[in-house]
């Protein structure tokens, strides 16, 4: 790598990787991902990271621009991560209550999983917080890009969810699923 190579990303990947650190709030921390994009934690619950975790990918959209935003909003809000899971950039978690990615998952760049509706629905009610319902994501995932996944989802086990899905409702093990809202594809041979 050149010396300009070297200041380059110093500068702009290395401070900012420092600064998001800094930034970070969540105290219920466990775990080390492996940090190539910068990385804010947020929120008074637990975030937690096995083995082998990968935050952004250096040849990717949204690389210098973007970073990776993980909120466990309340005391009793979760999110974990589990082990040799790799996450492109721009990635974002928002759980009130739990998100659970399993292992062995591949996630796109510009993802979002949340929770819950980020306000009620009721227009008497939008400035109360709403419950969150869990989001599973079960083991061999592979989630494109541009994906956006709601609550009380659990998207099943080698399942893989095509670009631009917004998926609204539980994805079957070994589906391919596509489209706003999703809708299975075809069924992986098992």
């Amino acid at each position: 790598m050149s010396i300009f190579s070297k200041i380059k990303v110093f500068c702009f990947v290395n401070l900012r990787i420092i600064k998001y650190k800094l930034l970070s709030d969540c105290k219920r921390v466990s775990g080390s991902p492996v940090k190539h994009h910068p990385l804010l934690l947020k929120g008074e619950g637990q975030i937690s990271f096995g083995k082998n975790v990968q935050i952004g990918v250096f040849s990717s959209p949204n690389f210098y621009s973007h970073y990776t935003y993980l909120e466990a909003r309340y005391r009793e809000s979760e999110i974990v991560i589990g082990s040799n899971v790799a996450i492109n950039n721009a990635f974002s978690v928002v759980a009130y209550a739990k998100v659970t990615i399993g292992n062995e998952v591949l996630i796109g760049v510009n993802c979002s999983i949340m929770d819950n509706d980020g306000h009620q629905l009721a227009f008497d009610k939008r400035n109360e917080s709403p419950v969150g319902h869990s989001v599973v994501i079960e083991n061999n995932v592979f989630i494109g890009s541009n994906v956006t996944i709601l609550k009380g989802v659990t998207v099943g086990e080698n399942a893989v969810v095509g670009n631009g899905t917004v998926v609204t409702r539980n994805v079957p093990k070994n589906a391919i699923v596509a489209g706003n809202p999703a809708r299975i594809i075809r069924m992986l041979p098992h």
